[in-house]
């Protein structure tokens, strides 16, 4: 979203005859609009920074890691974003003059807001990072490749996998979604939790073939089995990419497997779609970015599956060289 903005444009009135003049109900709430924003900028660079440094440290671009440090830094940029827009949402809503209506799902709305551009955004971040990380590590022995027992790398990646497929698979089923996002009722602020478990827990929405052909089914769902075939691929290699198996490492390299998985099929998607002729190429490109909330919540909880079950399986982080016997 923009910094400069034009307030009776961007804040518009609730019908009243001073909409436009400058005063009343269009710039009540534009230093809550500000405050989003500078909170939204914030928080994206420090989310980003926060994510960069860890990854760099555990996954240096070199002795062969530099493709895989692109793509994480790449994939960690939009979730960068996604953190940064669900932080300055209380502002972002409470500018808009009417937030105690629907809180939650304005909340959710926003979320979902952040779109394709942090994706393209973060792939030229991503390489000038890079390009500065081994400038800056010239001269320096950074540590070998660790060597990961095959059958423990497969069977923390398929524990690891069967978790992204809980969401994949099963919750972005479209009667189970309907469930989850239609079983909340009552009363006050807090009754339409829906729309934000929706959000943060469905990779995307899939139903039966119904009246479509059989292979049209099976096309689109040829784009869910390349997601998790990235996502287990992505697993199967982490341990062997850090140079330590650590808690956050492993987390939010899982978090980088699953985004990369769903833009993969995102991308898939976008191919099989005969829509473009139609609608233009920024309509294709408008779900680009689309899920990454839930790629977090199950990405994290994915990494910690795959490093519970790395360890009891054989595999071991390396002593340093200090105790190191000779």
């Amino acid at each position: 979203m923009p910094w400069s903005y034009d307030s009776s444009v961007a804040l518009p009135s609730d019908g009243s005859a001073d909409a436009g003049t400058g005063t009343g109900g269009d710039t009540r709430y534009a230093g809550l609009y500000s405050t989003a924003m500078q909170i939204r900028f914030v928080a994206v660079f420090a989310f980003f920074l926060a994510g960069t440094l860890l990854l760099l440290r555990r996954i240096p671009p070199a002795r062969g890691r530099t493709p895989a440090t692109l793509l994480a830094l790449w994939v960690w940029a939009p979730v960068s974003a996604t953190l940064a827009v669900t932080v300055s949402a209380p502002w972002l809503i409470a500018s808009r003059g009417h937030g105690s209506y629907r809180v939650l799902p304005q909340l959710a709305g926003v979320i979902a807001s952040s779109g394709p551009v942090p994706v393209f955004a973060g792939l030229l971040t991503a390489l000038l990072t890079v390009l500065v990380a081994r400038v800056s590590a010239r001269g320096e022995e950074p540590l070998p490749r660790r060597d990961v027992p095959t059958r423990a790398a497969h069977l923390a990646a398929s524990a690891g996998t069967a978790v992204v497929a809980l969401s994949l698979v099963v919750l972005s089923y479209q009667s189970v979604a309907a469930w989850i996002q239609t079983s909340f009722s009552g009363a006050g602020l807090l009754s339409e939790p829906g729309d934000l478990l929706r959000q943060w827990l469905l990779l995307g929405a899939w139903t039966g073939p119904g009246t479509t052909s059989p292979g049209h089914w099976l096309l689109y769902r040829a784009a869910d089995v390349l997601l998790l075939a990235v996502v287990w691929w992505s697993l199967r290699l982490l341990p062997g990419l850090l140079t330590r198996t650590t808690v956050p490492a492993m987390a939010v390299g899982a978090v980088c497997a699953t985004v990369l998985g769903l833009l993969a099929s995102q991308v898939l998607h976008m191919a099989i779609d005969d829509t473009a002729a139609v609608w233009g190429p920024v309509h294709v490109f408008s779900a680009l970015g689309t899920g990454i909330p839930a790629a977090l919540t199950f990405g994290v909880t994915a990494g910690l599956a795959t490093l519970v079950t790395l360890r009891p399986a054989g595999d071991r982080d390396p002593l340093p060289s200090s105790v190191v016997p000779a």
